[in-house]
């Protein structure tokens, strides 16, 4: 009969009054707080199950990598703070904010995470863009540009996917190359002088 120790059979009960969402939302916030406090180099699956009170299996389950269960406690972690723009009447004013709003949120160690983590995607055989759909739906740039489109400032048949994602992309790069918050006259150019010369309407662009 195989025996089971105390840590062992402590960690089952607990996990046996931990189901589904519960256990999860523990799990990646525990996550969360790892990278945070020690970054992604010093994140384990086993500090992070130490941390939620459960087992390196039961996050293997779900999470077999660390990219993975780091990917999915900040997705989490976006959901749970939002960047929300309401209707300013203007595409340039949203997109202004929507920038500003997502450089404050984007702490100086979420920087650091992206270089962290890029040898162990090159390992799997996985990238940013993956890691970036994961994260963020697009959903707020979208809402964005619907309301520019549904005023007329914007031209729906200038958005292709590359065009779409530029605001966003060029700002992701920024925050990159200089581990800094982007400045405002950043913002104004990735705005005014690129992004909305190719998507406005051509008789708004004199």
């Amino acid at each position: 009969m195989q025996t089971v120790s105390y840590d062992e059979w402590h960690m089952a009960a607990i996990n046996s009054r931990r189901r589904g969402i519960a256990l999860e939302d523990a799990i990646l916030e525990s996550a969360w707080k790892e990278l945070i406090e020690l970054g992604f180099v010093s994140m384990t699956l086993e500090s992070v199950a130490k941390r939620a009170g459960t087992s390196r299996p039961v996050l293997a389950r779900r999470w077999p990598t660390r990219t993975k269960l780091a990917t999915a406690a900040l997705a989490r972690h976006y959901k749970l703070n939002p960047v929300i723009v309401p209707d300013m009447g203007s595409v340039r004013d949203e997109l202004h904010l929507a920038l500003r709003s997502m450089s404050d949120r984007l702490r100086p160690n979420l920087v650091q995470l992206a270089f962290d983590m890029s040898r162990d995607l090159a390992d799997e055989g996985s990238n940013f863009i993956k890691v970036r759909g994961e994260v963020t739906d697009g959903a707020l740039l979208r809402t964005i540009l619907k309301r520019g489109v549904d005023r007329g400032e914007i031209d729906p048949t200038r958005l292709t996917p590359r065009i779409l994602a530029l605001p966003t992309d060029l700002a992701r790069h920024e925050l990159l190359m200089t581990l800094r918050p982007l400045s405002d006259e950043v913002i104004r150019e990735i705005v005014e002088d690129v992004f909305l010369p190719l998507a406005r309407k051509r008789s708004l662009e004199t």
